[in-house]
């Protein structure tokens, strides 16, 4: 399941779908409410502890959760270059295989 969302948005949509309170869901995760809300309005990150917990909770995958975590990350980061930002994203792309490989030798 790929989530083309915020992650903020993406984790309210899981918890609505499921008809639950952010109390309810922040309970479970062992967060305050407010940190809940913070991370669904995009204004707070989620650390990778948490979005582990958020998936097992949902029942999704943690990859895609991850996925989506840090294509914002990403995308934030290029949106304000937007007369180049998909050269960015095609050079990034590139040195990652190259790092990997580097990594590997």
């Amino acid at each position: 399941m790929k989530f083309k969302r915020s992650f903020g948005e993406t984790v309210k949509q899981l918890r609505e779908e499921r008809n639950l309170t952010l109390r309810e869901v922040a309970e479970h995760l062992q967060i305050d409410t407010s940190m809940l809300s913070k991370i669904e309005k995009n204004n707070r990150k989620a650390s990778k502890q948490l979005i582990e917990r958020i998936a097992f909770f949902f029942n999704v995958a943690d990859k895609d959760l991850k996925i989506t975590f840090l294509s914002d990350k990403i995308a934030y980061d290029v949106m304000g270059e937007e007369d180049f930002a998909h050269e960015v994203l095609k050079v990034a792309e590139k040195k990652v295989k190259y790092l990997i490989s580097q990594k590997t030798s």
